[in-house]
């Protein structure tokens, strides 16, 4: 299964709803890399609302795509996160100092603007 990743104007959305397993993680990395790459997106929100847990390998994967996109030149904004994930993300030494976050997926937008703009 993919996760939509949906563009506005030099922005990426993405809206996680299903259950995150290793191989939708996988593909949702290889899927947004190729579309900040082909859209020359300067910025990506993926709301987290709906993901109430996960495991270390999709914590090492989150981390790992919040990298990736900065390197190619698009800052990312976490929206949403759960209690449990913020715990396993913690334990799991995922460093998103430079990441900003958000209530949700419209503060989030605000604050990629924010950031981009000023």
């Amino acid at each position: 299964m993919r996760i939509p990743i949906l563009k506005l104007h030099q922005y990426l959305l993405i809206s996680i709803q299903v259950e995150l397993d290793d191989q939708t993680a996988l593909q949702f990395q290889e899927d947004l890399l190729n579309k900040i790459h082909t859209e020359g997106s300067l910025g990506v929100v993926i709301d987290l609302t709906s993901v109430d847990m996960i495991d270390s390998f999709i914590a090492k994967v989150l981390g790992d795509v919040v990298d990736m996109s900065s390197l190619m030149g698009a800052k990312v904004v976490l929206t949403g996160i759960q209690p449990a994930v913020a715990i396993t993300l913690i334990d799991m030494g995922i460093k998103l100092d430079d990441v900003q976050t958000a209530l949700d997926l419209e503060q989030g937008l605000t604050k990629l603007q924010q950031e981009l703009e000023g």
